[in-house]
């Protein structure tokens, strides 16, 4: 008998909101997140997707707020969340059985531009020793064990705006294999910086709607030019089922199906032919034992830049033909979270099959052309059996995600 990975917890701290409820609410209700941002004022791009009223300190006690950087905060709000969800106490667990893999980007890069500052400014003797702690990207993942009193596997993985997504591949690999009967598992995000963002804005990534922020992240639709930065944290607590079963957890889905590919093609831009992509999505597929046809929902990666949105679409398109699959970006609301995009994304796909509910893709008015797929325009009431979550990154690095009901 097949061995299944079900979903028994779930945490979310989003542009959105601060928590699962609300998070899924505003993404529901179609209302963009993005607004200008104070630390982006002398920038070419002056708005970004914050987490709203996020306060470290009052969250998790001032010595964490002082020594942890932001992306390793909001990991740990929405780990305590999707623990808890699970009904699963982590002060009584085998920690020696739980793993821990978490996907971001770039690490601490707050940290590392204030102290670049420092040094400067003041000379070595007054960087922080707990510099090192606070920017390694290893840092995600290992806070959160120690955390969680997770002995198992600790792995931060780094495939850029593929990295939530591949995290919770490999920790669904980590469970069949029998490494781990518990993995904390998705991504997270903090990198709206001047530094980062001025790079973004020099690719010419980043939408330049300055003046009308809440406009400006649109994926799909013909006058998109760009996306919209955000931060975030997505957490999902995984199990065998038949495991989760035994102690009567709650299974709110289960992980089907994982599909990872490269593009071997540009270090930022997709292979306009899609062949990476459309290797990732047929091998989710086929990890899940399933056809293009069973595919009910697709949380697109629409990041609502010109290249993505249509290279995306046309995969879509080619694999799934003419299936009754409804689309969605809920990028339009919460912008583009970078690597913890695929693990935010993944959390509202449990929700759409909970919910039987479709969110909507803010901001598209006028559908491009060259997008032909039916794109949720409205929260659509919908049964999802299978649906799939898609995630890209620069390198060419990409994940794909089947999430089936339970």
């Amino acid at each position: 008998m097949a061995v299944s990975v079900a979903v028994t917890g779930l945490g979310l701290v989003s542009p959105a909101g601060i928590g699962l409820p609300a998070g899924w609410d505003r993404v529901c209700a179609g209302e963009p997140t993005a607004d200008h941002d104070p630390i982006l004022a002398d920038g070419p791009v002056t708005i970004s997707c914050r987490v709203p009223d996020f306060d470290g300190a009052r969250l998790l006690g001032p010595r964490a707020a002082r020594r942890l950087d932001r992306f390793v905060q909001l990991a740990l709000v929405a780990a305590r969340e999707a623990v808890a969800d699970a009904g699963l106490d982590h002060a009584g667990w085998d920690g020696a059985r739980v793993g821990v893999v978490l996907g971001n980007t770039a690490g601490g890069t707050a940290t590392v531009e204030q102290q670049s500052r420092v040094l400067l400014t003041e000379g070595p003797a007054a960087v922080l020793p707990q510099l090192l702690p606070m920017h390694l990207a290893n840092m995600l993942a290992g806070t959160a064990s120690i955390e969680l009193g997770a002995l198992g596997p600790s792995l931060t993985v780094a495939t850029a705006c593929a990295s939530g997504a591949t995290a919770i591949g490999l920790a669904r690999d980590l469970l069949l294999a029998g490494r781990c009967d518990v993995v904390v598992t998705g991504g997270s995000e903090a990198m709206i910086t001047p530094l980062e963002m001025a790079g973004f804005a020099q690719m010419r990534a980043l939408s330049r709607r300055n003046a009308d922020p809440r406009g400006a992240s649109r994926p799909f639709d013909v006058d998109r030019d760009g996306f919209v930065a955000g931060e975030g944290a997505g957490i999902l607590i995984l199990e065998r089922e038949a495991d989760a079963s035994a102690r009567g957890a709650r299974v709110r889905a289960r992980i089907a199906g994982f599909g990872a590919s490269a593009d071997a093609h540009h270090v930022t831009a997709p292979d306009p032919s899609g062949r990476g992509i459309e290797l990732a999505l047929r091998a989710a597929l086929a990890d899940a034992g399933a056809a293009p046809g069973d595919v009910d929902h697709v949380n697109a990666h629409g990041t609502s830049t010109p290249l993505n949105d249509v290279t995306e679409a046309g995969v879509l398109r080619r694999v799934l033909g003419g299936a009754d699959a409804l689309v969605t970006s809920t990028k339009g609301v919460t912008g583009h979270c970078l690597g913890a995009a695929g693990a935010v994304e993944a959390v509202l796909t449990v929700r759409s099959i909970e919910e039987g509910l479709v969110p909507p893709t803010a901001n598209l008015t006028t559908l491009d052309p060259a997008v032909d797929l039916a794109v949720a325009v409205k929260p659509t009431p919908r049964r999802i059996d299978l649906a799939l979550s898609n995630s890209f990154g620069f390198g060419g690095q990409n994940a794909v995600l089947a999430v089936s009901r339970a």
